[in-house]
């Protein structure tokens, strides 16, 4: 756990207001970022909008003020002009804006992002990066798009980014791999960033540094490129001399790095802390330069909202008549009709989260950071009264509560796995267990409140069904680890304890290699808590009745009117609260009896009189369903469809359930409909204050690291001194998108991979205009002055059901056809064939084309798509294996992986098993962006013969039927991760082959666990960590190393060849010369 430090903490949460106003100074602004510097002025981005300054400081004035987000400004080589990527239609597209002021004019207009890079040094066109002809996202290009507008041309260069043209023009210093804006410090994985040299007059490259770490944002000045390194720790400004060779450091901040340098003509401007700070290159000396931006930052303005787009949890009252939601950080309770909605907590600022309404209706628990950590606190229900804290001194995030029934005690679980009950009077926790493994928190109490039931994970990865007796302090075990047991719930009657079981085993068995495999697993199961109970389902048999003489009726009418007045003294006295559970805890786990419901998938048990409750989903189905069972009619029946959850109320009568963001209330009974009148949470308002909702967004992003993350001593890093370092950026924050970044800058500090910022919150997005694609590419014919349409896709992948929208039957289009009208509107230079295709994805749109530009026209009605990288990608697979079939005369078979997830089993399956006949294989996993673990694809990869089968007709056969016999050689890059890392990994400890190519990204310390933040988004915290056989951390930070290294050079690939591929063959082709062959069959027996 992470020493914090708690006057600090308490002060930023507790004092927002007067923290806010002392720390923030609008006369020495920070939080700029993505500057660029032109003789005396500078123009840099703050909260999403341009702006531009004197180099020599002073007040700042405003370019733009579009909700959407511009950034990447670049002056022009004469500084009348500024590009910049533009977000005014949903998409960064490449924009253009005079330097003085004035209206922005669109320079691209495809639906994959645009980024500015720079301006061409003729200052005639704007250099930008793009993935609109890639084959994969990671594989990103250079372009460049004329200032006067029209047709986008790409460089020649395979990928690159941050780019800087030599003073003659002749040569370009660049990044190969673009990562700059991931958040992970100190990387020195495969990705890590170098600088190249490409010579376009003598095609070749150059790498001009090798540390591992990262290394980018060329800037090229004379005989001098500048850039970034994080040699020594931080990232700071470094020089490189091109005619000799040395390297020397220029900057040398302390706390920050250096972010976002840009090149002027003679100085370079760049963030640190926040800050611009100009670095002036005849002296190399830096200065700060003091910004004041007076705005009106109108998106921290306090403000009412609708939070119904943030709920995190629900619980209904005990009778249902209101139901409570944490949403926004705020608690309310909601009428099942009347009345109004409440915010009982009304605390902008504060996280208040899983709240739950005590059975007896006076009280609702919730978990509150108020005091600095997540504590349990309760207030009264009906919005009277004041919060009472139950716990401190915690120093863990929380995942659920839940009242006993007789509303004095309250079970809590954490992120450290304890399981505790605390008093709901005077806060004294009691420890029941701590878990090994985190899972859903799913408990339950019995009747009388004494017993808690549990499911804990044990460690062959099974769950059991404990129970732990609140008065005395002792836990039984009540299922073996046998079997896997979940959701425990008592009846309400204390006879019975309900759970789920993985113990039915109906095997069905794979189409192409029949490996078995197991769905629809679980059953609903009960264990009588007394020894001498009743059959739960006695034998039923029908019999005649027999008629009875008047004086035997007399006498039972008699005893049933006597015991019926027992019974309603009894109810009168006492109900099943009262009660003591009697659980004989011996042979307990014995008495199991299965509940008449066919296998599925079930979870979430809760009970009310003779009921089962539980959610319900079918192998292959895509919604659940709430369900009951019924014990006195034997059988199972639906409550509610296409639910996403539910909970019962306490009085066991009403049901409020979820359905796609939607809240309702039914009857707790069988065949009910949705409700015609769903709980108005469109009323559920709070008043927002984004400055103290952004503070508590980033107070509770670190707890969260703190609490999570894998490493206990968070490798090593002060996290307190962290949170102090980019605390003080917080009350710059004028946009969610700022949050984003401080938050990406904080978490990265921890060193490790899958560390992210997943955005979210109040930001103001413009609405997405789709501009439809063809599934083409377009070439300018400057002579005709017009445009052709090339490399039409017409591979498709049938497991996704794309449309190549140029090819197909009945489309009489070819490739080189001449593009004249979209829509009846003329196309020609200088406009840009996109722009005509805006707002027209999935529609029909009449393409006017001829095969000269002068030719005979026709008319071609066609349906544009969203994206078209899916066609790009299978044309790349497809042109990989025909090559590997043209290398080796057919002998040899290719697969690509995309990933570890579901594109890649569909993508082996499709692959793999169509070519187990070859004589090698080549697994190609570059740019795999991983998902699972992906031990399938190596068990099948490592499985080996066992024998032949010679039947009388036909060919032999063998087994395992699927196994290779033959080499095989997997593939890797740089862009392949995750999954990926662990694929080549696993592929060379079981020595199934040798790895060609580059080293891995280098991730394989993962997360599993999301928290949203208040007011949406998430930080993701790595939670587990790969170590090897050897007991030795492993993979993390530097990738896989192949067996032979081999680097996609930009010249080799220029010239169409790829390298690693080719490699991968030879290796291949060589080992054949070794391989065993399978015997031939012997001769028929003839002595038997």
């Amino acid at each position: 756990m992470v020493l914090r430090n708690w006057l600090l903490l308490m002060t930023v949460l507790l004092i927002a207001g007067s923290a806010a106003a002392s720390d923030f100074d609008p006369t020495d602004m920070r939080l700029l970022r993505n500057p660029d510097i032109h003789g005396d002025t500078v123009v840099f981005v703050q909260g999403g909008d341009l702006w531009t300054v004197p180099a020599a400081g002073g007040n700042a004035r405003r370019l733009t003020s579009h909700v959407g987000f511009e950034s990447q400004p670049k002056f022009s080589p004469d500084g009348r002009w500024i590009a910049f990527s533009g977000d005014y239609d949903g998409n960064n597209d490449v924009y253009v804006v005079p330097a003085g002021g004035g209206e922005p004019r669109r320079l691209t207009w495809h639906p994959l992002h645009d980024r500015v890079i720079d301006w061409e040094p003729d200052g005639k066109s704007v250099r930008f990066q793009t993935s609109r002809s890639s084959f994969h996202m990671r594989e990103q290009q250079l372009w460049t798009v004329p200032l006067e507008g029209g047709l986008p041309t790409e460089m020649i260069l395979p990928s690159g980014g941050l780019s800087s043209w030599s003073p003659d023009g002749k040569r370009l210093a660049y990044n190969r791999i673009t990562r700059e804006q991931r958040t992970w410090k100190r990387y020195k994985g495969g990705m890590a960033q170098n600088i190249w040299i490409y010579d376009f007059a003598a095609d070749n490259t150059l790498q001009v540094t090798d540390w591992p770490g990262t290394e980018n944002f060329p800037m090229w000045h004379g005989d001098t490129i500048y850039f970034t390194s994080d040699r020594i720790d931080k990232l700071q400004i470094w020089a490189y001399d091109v005619p000799t060779g040395a390297f020397r450091q220029v900057t040398r901040h302390k706390e920050y790095d250096v972010k976002n340098p840009s090149l002027g003509p003679d100085s370079i401007v760049y963030e640190n802390g926040g800050w611009l700070w100009v670095l002036d290159l005849a002296t190399e000396k830096s200065r700060r330069v003091k910004v004041e931006l007076n705005d009106d930052r109108f998106l921290t303005r306090p403000h009412w909202a609708s939070v119904s787009d943030h709920i995190t949890d629900s619980a209904p009252g005990p009778d249902a008549k209101r139901v409570v939601f944490s949403a926004h950080g705020d608690i309310f309770t909601v009428p099942a009709e009347k009345g109004e909605v409440r915010n009982l907590t009304s605390t902008p600022g504060i996280n208040e989260i899983r709240p739950a309404w005590s059975p007896d209706g006076k009280l609702v628990a919730y978990y509150s950071d108020r005091g600095g950590e997540y504590e349990l606190h309760v207030r009264p229900g009906d919005g009277t009264g004041e919060e009472k804290r139950l716990t401190k001194g915690n120093e863990t995030y929380y995942f659920g509560l839940l009242w006993s029934p007789d509303s004095e005690k309250i079970l809590t679980y954490d992120a450290e796995m304890n399981l505790r009950w605390v008093d709901a009077e005077g806060g004294e926790q009691h420890h029941i267990s701590q878990g090994n493994a985190r899972r859903t928190f799913d408990a339950s109490w019995s009747p009388d409140s004494r017993w808690v039931a549990y499911a804990e994970q044990e460690a062959n990865g099974f769950r059991s069904i404990f129970l732990h007796d609140t008065e005395k302090g002792e836990t039984t075990r009540v299922t073996s680890s046998f079997t896997d047991e979940d959701a425990p719930a008592f009846d309400r009657e204390g006879k019975y304890l309900f759970f789920t079981s993985q113990r039915i085993f109906n095997p069905r068995f794979a189409g192409f290699d029949r490996t078995p495999f197991w769905t629809d697993t679980q059953g609903l199961y009960l264990v009588t808590l007394q020894a001498d109970a009743e059959r739960p389902f006695p034998f039923e048999s029908d019999e005649v009745s027999v008629d009875q003489d008047d004086e035997e009726k007399d006498d039972e009418e008699k005893e049933d009117a006597e015991e019926g007045d027992d019974e309603d003294e009894e109810e009168g006295e006492d109900d099943s609260q009262d009660k003591a559970t009697v659980i004989d805890l011996e042979g307990l786990g014995a008495r199991l009896v299965a509940l008449d419901v066919e296998p599925g998938r079930y979870w979430g048990l809760e009970c009310a009189a003779d009921k089962l409750y539980y959610m319900s989903r079918r192998a292959g189905a895509e919604d659940s369903a709430i369900m009951l069972f019924d014990m006195e009619e034997r059988e199972a029946k639906t409550v509610l469809d296409n639910a996403d959850g539910f909970d019962l109320s306490a009085d066991g009568q009403k049901i409020l359930y979820a359905s796609k963001d939607s809240y309702g209330l039914v009857d707790a009974a069988a065949d009910q409909k949705p409700s015609d009148k769903p709980l108005r949470i469109a009323e559920m308002r709070a008043r927002v204050e984004p400055r103290a909702e952004w503070r508590q967004n980033f107070v509770d992003a670190w707890r969260l690291e703190g609490d999570f993350f894998y490493d206990p001593g968070l490798h090593g890093v002060d996290w307190q001194a962290m949170r102090d370092r980019y605390g003080q950026l917080v009350p710059y924050i004028t946009d969610r998108r700022d949050l984003d970044y401080v938050l990406g800058e904080l978490i990265a500090e921890l060193g490790a991979g899958h560390a992210y910022v997943r955005p979210g919150g109040d930001r103001p997005t413009p609405e997405r205009v789709g501009v439809g694609l063809l599934g083409c590419d377009f070439e300018l014919d400057a002579a005709a002055g017009r445009y052709r349409l090339t490399g039409i896709l017409t591979e498709r992948d049938w497991n996704k059901n794309q449309r190549t929208p140029l090819f197909g039957p009945g489309l009489d289009i070819d490739e080189g056809d001449y593009l004249l009208a979209v829509d009846g509107v003329d196309l020609a230079p200088p406009g840009n064939p996109y722009a005509l295709f805006e707002g027209k994805v999935d529609k029909q749109v009449a393409l006017t084309v001829a095969a000269a530009p002068d030719g005979e026209t026709r008319e071609v009605v066609v349906r544009p798509i969203d994206a078209d990288v899916p066609l790009r990608y299978v044309r790349w697979v497809e042109r990989n294996r025909r090559l590997v079939a043209e290398m080796t005369d057919n002998r040899v078979g290719y697969l690509h992986l995309p990933d570890t997830a579901f594109d890649g089993a569909q993508a082996f399956a499709q692959a793999y098993y169509p070519q187990t006949r070859m004589e090698g294989l080549v697994i190609d996993e570059r740019y795999n962006g991983g998902g699972f673990i992906p031990d399938f694809f190596l068990n099948v990869l490592n499985q080996k013969f066992l024998n032949m089968w010679k039947p009388r007709h036909g060919q032999n056969w063998r087994t395992p039927d699927t196994a290779f016999n033959g080499p095989m050689v997997m593939v890797s890059n740089a862009h392949a991760g995750s999954g990926g890392d662990a694929l080549p990994y696993y592929f060379k400890r079981w020595e199934i082959g040798k790895v060609v190519g580059m080293r891995t990204w280098g991730g394989l310390v993962g997360y599993a666990t999301y928290v949203g933040l208040m007011g949406g988004g998430h930080v993701t915290f790595p939670e587990f960590g790969l170590y090897d056989l050897d007991g030795e951390w492993d993979v993390e930070n530097h990738g896989v190393d192949p067996d032979i290294e081999v680097d996609n050079l930009p010249h080799l690939v220029i010239q169409g060849r790829d390298p690693q591929l080719e490699k991968a063959v030879d290796v291949i082709l060589q080992e054949l010369k070794q391989r065993e062959k399978l015997p031939d069959a012997p001769r028929y027996p003839r002595d038997r």
